[in-house]
């Protein structure tokens, strides 16, 4: 199988040596893990970093031929653990049907300053592609 990765453009790829998304791995060759942030100019807003961090997932998924309905798992990491409301909401907005497993976590920050909200997801393709 052909390797396949998405490439977000964010400047630590390139440094930190990942992909914004590649479907890979055992036992399930087409399990994938994304990472994506929500990189935007109005600090403060966790609600509005998820839904543009949410968004990139969603277009991650589709250059790699999945959506969000294929996603089993994300992981949420906040800056600020009282916007947990706001990130939950807008995760909702996305995943409300689908419900993968999910956790979301405070962390001290994230690798810029800037950002409010990191959201990991992993889709499951199937093992023959999409099912």
């Amino acid at each position: 199988m052909e390797r396949q990765r998405y490439l977000s453009g964010v400047p630590w790829e390139s440094t930190v040596g990942y992909s914004g998304g590649s479907p890979g791995g055992q036992p399930h060759p087409r399990l994938g893990d994304h990472r994506n942030q929500g990189k935007r100019r109005d600090r403060g807003n966790g609600r509005l970093h998820s839904v543009q961090t949410l968004r990139n997932i969603e277009k991650a998924l589709g250059a790699l031929g999945a959506g969000l309905e294929h996603v089993v798992r994300t992981r949420i990491f906040v800056t600020n653990i009282e916007d947990w409301e706001k990130v939950g909401r807008a995760h909702g907005e996305f995943f409300g049907r689908v419900k993968p497993a999910t956790a979301m976590v405070e962390v001290s920050r994230l690798i810029d300053s800037r950002m409010l909200v990191e959201i990991e997801a992993e889709a499951y393709l199937g093992d023959n592609g999409l099912e």
